[in-house]
């Protein structure tokens, strides 16, 4: 079967056709109400999860300021954009692998900057294509703005993979467009890329409504939460990457450090996913 430009692209860019990228979910920053004031300490911690994640052969990374709690809505003050472009670009030197960001909730543009800046490979974005309500309030669409500003900066060669009927948010406004429909949708204003994900971080995505997927949109499809060793088979024939952070740190909690036993897992059950 002919491989799509979208797909070819992806994994080139990942190096491999169904890639684990590991999540670092990076301490409160600078400004943020749970800032614990070292910055060398947010990034000692964010270089050794990524070390450990590499260590126990993840095939990217993906960094997010997970810990920002609460989020502001798609703009970030610059001493965010400036932190995360510092982490970013310090992981990245560390460790080659394929690295993207997300910036919460919904600064795809500053993620864009953080990633050009850092020489990153992809950003995560959520809210590029249909409204919904988020945790944070009403979050617009964003996919003309957000290719235009990649195009302003000449940020080509860097992927926006985007999430599709989020987590954490309400779709009653769009509960006519299924899952389908919105890939659809993602594929035609150029995405590089469709996340599907459960309801909040750590919920499994929808098994049936990964396999309607199957054959209908030419972009690569990952799925964005909820993957443990337990799963990771089931959906191997259904998507062509996972996006991992719950369940590999300890107890499960995305809060905790990342565990190298957990890490490395998850990996062997992959790595055994046909047999």
């Amino acid at each position: 079967m002919e491989i799509s430009p979208a797909l070819l692209s992806y994994r080139r860019k990942m190096g491999c056709d169904q890639p684990v990228i590991g999540m670092v979910h990076v301490q409160a920053l600078p400004g943020t109400p749970g800032y614990g004031g070292s910055m060398q300490a947010i990034i000692d911690l964010a270089l050794r999860d990524a070390g450990i994640l590499k260590r126990a052969g993840v095939h990217a990374l993906l960094l997010e300021n997970m810990h920002d709690l609460p989020y502001l809505r798609r703009e970030v003050g610059p001493e965010v954009t400036a932190a995360m472009t510092v982490v970013a670009y310090l992981v990245k030197k560390a460790f080659a692998l394929p690295t993207g960001i997300q910036i919460l909730a919904g600064a795809n543009q500053a993620a864009l900057a953080v990633g050009h800046a850092a020489g990153l490979d992809f950003i995560r974005a959520e809210g590029f294509v249909f409204g919904h309500l988020a945790d944070e309030g009403w979050m617009d669409a964003d996919a003309g703005p957000l290719l235009r500003y990649r195009k302003q900066i000449d940020a080509h060669d860097m992927l926006i993979l985007t999430d599709i009927k989020k987590k954490h948010s309400a779709h009653a406004a769009t509960a006519d467009v299924s899952l389908r429909e919105t890939a659809h949708a993602a594929q035609f204003f150029k995405s590089d890329g469709v996340i599907v994900t459960g309801t909040a971080t750590g919920a499994v995505a929808s098994l049936t409504e990964l396999q309607d997927l199957q054959g209908h949109t030419d972009l690569p499809v990952l799925v964005g939460s909820g993957i443990t060793a337990d799963n990771i088979a089931d959906f191997a024939g259904v998507c062509d990457g996972f996006i991992v952070g719950s369940s590999l740190k300890r107890n499960g909690d995305w809060r905790a450090e990342v565990e190298y036993e957990r890490a490395v897992r998850l990996l062997h059950a992959y790595n055994h996913r046909i047999a």
